[in-house]
């Protein structure tokens, strides 16, 4: 079978992902045809996720779009005046949540590749007058942000979308300062995924083709320089991702999990 190409996955994940901010689409959440489906209550769905009713209900309306597999900001530990970057901000949900938890002192940076997310995300900070959050239109395998200048590096299923997820690694720890840590929610599997579903584009713009295993993943972060690696998958999640390719076996090999890791200090 044709072997999917990394362009052509990322134009596939910007023209998805674009659809979902220009049609308001709350509540999607991801599967390969999210967008053909009633949306969920959007609530609900992001307390599934693992948030709170109060983070549910604390960012601008139309911020939270009920995409994502978990709840980066419960790992997280956020200080005032830290510095946050997250990959994949998408409408800016969880870059608001983050804005409570580092204050007026603190700053956090949103990163998407597609246009309308961003655009977006900046009509949601106007609105609920952010003014220590910032986004930036990029590739988060070439993050626009500079060399140590981070405290944490969050983001909420995104990284599985990437074709190059090595780099996606390499980066975050070229922006993180010495001691900085990353905080993550995304899919993972647990087994081999059939190559049906590898060179399935839907499935992989759907948080699920392009899933790698526990191992991979440490192994990626460790070749980036991390150290304290932990991940833990959320059994719990397959409740939800059932729900993202109805029918399937999908849960037979992917899992939400958490992805804890330190960037050493010197």
């Amino acid at each position: 079978m044709h072997t999917l190409k990394n362009d052509e996955i990322r134009q596939a994940v910007r023209q998805r992902y674009g659809r979902v901010a220009e049609s308001d689409g709350s509540g999607c959440g991801c599967g390969p045809a999210c967008c053909d489906t009633l949306p969920a209550n959007v609530d609900i769905l992001s307390q599934d996720l693992g948030y709170t009713t109060d983070e549910v209900g604390a960012a601008p309306q139309g911020a939270n779009l009920g995409l994502g597999c978990g709840n980066p900001q419960a790992i997280a530990a956020l200080k005032p005046g830290e510095v946050v970057l997250d990959l994949g901000s998408g409408g800016g949900f969880d870059c608001f949540l983050a804005a409570r938890q580092v204050g007026d002192t603190g700053r956090v940076i949103g990163v998407d590749m597609t246009p309308a997310m961003v655009s977006k995300a900046r009509a949601n900070a106007d609105r609920g007058a952010y003014g220590n959050v910032e986004f930036r239109l990029g590739e988060i395998e070439h993050l626009p942000v500079a060399d140590r200048t981070v405290d944490v590096v969050i983001s909420n299923c995104v990284i599985n979308l990437s074709p190059d997820k090595p780099r996606v690694f390499a980066e975050a720890y070229r922006v993180l300062k010495p001691g900085g840590r990353l905080a993550i929610s995304d899919v993972v599997a647990f087994a081999e995924l059939p190559e049906h579903i590898r060179q399935d584009m839907a499935l992989y713009t759907g948080c699920v083709a392009g899933a790698s295993t526990v191992a991979e993943v440490e192994a990626m972060l460790r070749a980036s320089g991390f150290i304290e690696i932990r991940i833990a998958p959320k059994e719990e999640s397959q409740s939800f991702i059932r729900g993202w390719v109805p029918g399937s076996d999908i849960t037979d090999y992917v899992v939400s999990a958490t992805i804890e890791a330190i960037k050493p200090a010197p």
